[in-house]
């Protein structure tokens, strides 16, 4: 087998973490919530993102811009374990796991960064 296909049966092998991230600012404590199937990945897109100036959630961005890189931490909240989980169920347990979050922590409004859902 080559080695490409080596790396591509690897990463297939071992899903990336998935679960819930947190953005926080440090210099005004504003939080942003998100979830993702690959947290590694989020990260990098997110981190790019913003770097290049196109994120969509303009009032991140606007801080970014004016504080810099160095004034935001990423963090992980919590993740799940993929073993316990079929995988036809990983992305509901992660949206579940991130409700579960954004009820906790309440980002929205002059708390962070995150848009209230309409309810359903």
């Amino acid at each position: 087998m080559d080695r490409r296909k080596e790396l591509k049966l690897a990463y297939k092998q071992n899903p990336q973490p998935m679960g819930v991230y947190l953005y926080k600012n440090n210099i005004n404590g504003k939080i942003l919530v998100g979830s993702s199937m690959n947290l590694p990945g989020k990260k990098n897109s997110i981190d790019f993102q913003l770097k290049m100036g196109g994120h969509s959630n303009k009032a991140f961005q606007a801080d970014y811009n004016l504080l810099g890189p160095e004034a935001f931490t990423f963090e992980i909240l919590e993740t799940l374990k993929y073993q316990d989980i079929t995988p036809d169920d990983w992305r509901n347990k992660v949206n579940e796991l991130e409700e579960k979050w954004l009820k906790k922590l309440k980002p929205y409004g002059e708390l962070g960064y995150n848009k209230e859902k309409a309810e359903k």
